[in-house]
């Protein structure tokens, strides 16, 4: 019985990262076309840093974010990308945290 109440909560929390992942997406993908281009993601970014960041730096940024997350080479992030992205992201910073302890 343990075990069925285990995998359902484990199902839960899949299903709750899921809905936030997809969440943050859709934040990015200002037209809804399920994928984030460089011009979505540099008006987010504008939102978020507003003129603290210069253009070049910005553009720098969406460059170097599509170029890390796109890996079929449309120049664009789909949802899986996305996700893999965000994961990559999360092992990082548990590394990170890891090696400052």
């Amino acid at each position: 019985m343990g075990s069925r109440a285990s995998i359902q909560l484990q199902e839960a929390e899949l299903n709750e990262i899921q809905s936030e992942t997809g969440f943050a997406f859709r934040m990015y993908d200002l037209d809804g076309d399920d994928k984030i281009s460089k011009d979505e993601l540099l008006s987010v970014l504008h939102m978020m840093v507003g003129a603290n960041i210069s253009e070049e730096q910005l553009g720098s940024i969406a460059d170097r974010t599509i170029s890390e997350a796109d890996t079929d080479g449309d120049n664009q992030i789909s949802f899986e990308e996305f996700v893999q992205a965000m994961e990559r992201v999360d092992v990082e910073q548990k590394m990170s945290i890891r090696f400052l302890h």
